[in-house]
């Protein structure tokens, strides 16, 4: 039964014989795609032409530009770079060139006369690493697509969470600036998010000691820095008439990856018509 079906092999050889005995052996055993081409120029042009080389099979010795020159030349090229070669010279030139196709990107080797079980057998094994690597990539690609779905669907979780939840959310820059506002916050602001986007922390909160920017700048970010998270305290939300809305206020620091606060996530819940106390749960 013949395999490959869909895979694409290049043939390179100057003599149109040498192209015929390849393509005969071939196709006894493979149902595959052959091009071929006399020069190394012609190599290359159909490779940068062809959509798809899974393989190049490639005479050193040619006129004009031989195997190491086609070769390297491939090799600086990004649409060919990757694709594997075979370099085909005679059995008494192998350590000659040995060395020097490795060193311009051969990964095997076909000696002249060619053996139709050698010519086979390298041919196949190529082709089931390409094989094995496709199915790879596609099993790599599912889960990534599986992945990126379900980091979808946890993110519209949490929106919707942020969306309706009672509390107000507030996201804040490590200068006390908003990045954020749910609409519970807005509610008990009476600011539109575009409004407190940008805005001091300052210039809506106040502390039960009344030191307002001061403390979130100062003591606030030191302690943050040192703890990642605060006890709830007391405080007033200023809203935009300047009523004040008592609040519990907890606040937690996010750290990227050097360690540095990048966020800090602040919780207030409204306190109002509630007995106030002095809570430091």
């Amino acid at each position: 039964m013949k395999r490959y079906e869909g895979f694409t092999l290049l043939a390179v050889d100057d003599h149109e014989h040498n192209l015929f005995t390849l393509r005969t052996l071939i196709r006894k055993h493979m149902d595959i795609n052959i091009l071929e081409a006399t020069s190394g120029r012609s190599a290359l042009e159909i490779a940068l032409k062809e959509t798809s080389i899974d393989l190049i099979i490639l005479d050193i010795q040619m006129p004009d530009m031989d195997g190491f020159q086609t070769a390297s030349m491939l090799k600086i090229r990004k649409k060919t770079r990757d694709i594997p070669i075979i370099f085909l010279t005679a059995a008494f030139k192998t350590e000659e060139f040995q060395q020097k196709g490795y060193e311009v990107g051969a990964v095997d080797y076909l000696l002249k006369p060619i053996d139709d079980t050698q010519l086979i057998n390298k041919i196949s094994t190529y082709f089931r690493l390409i094989e094995k690597e496709r199915e790879l990539n596609r099993i790599l690609e599912e889960r990534v697509a599986q992945r990126t779905l379900e980091l979808s669907q946890a993110n519209q979780y949490l929106n919707n969470i942020i969306e309706h939840m009672g509390e107000a959310l507030l996201i804040l820059h490590p200068n006390g600036t908003i990045k954020f506002a749910n609409p519970a916050a807005c509610n008990m602001l009476e600011y539109t998010a575009n409004d407190l986007k940008g805005m001091a922390i300052g210039d809506i909160f106040e502390e039960e000691t009344d030191d307002t920017a001061g403390a979130f700048m100062g003591t606030w970010l030191e302690a943050l820095i040192r703890v990642g998270a605060l006890k709830q305290i007391e405080a007033r939300f200023i809203a935009k008439d300047g009523h004040r809305v008592p609040i519990l206020f907890s606040r937690t620091a996010i750290t990227d990856t050097t360690a540095q606060i990048s966020d800090i996530i602040c919780i207030a819940k409204d306190m109002t018509g509630f007995t106030r106390t002095n809570t430091d749960a």
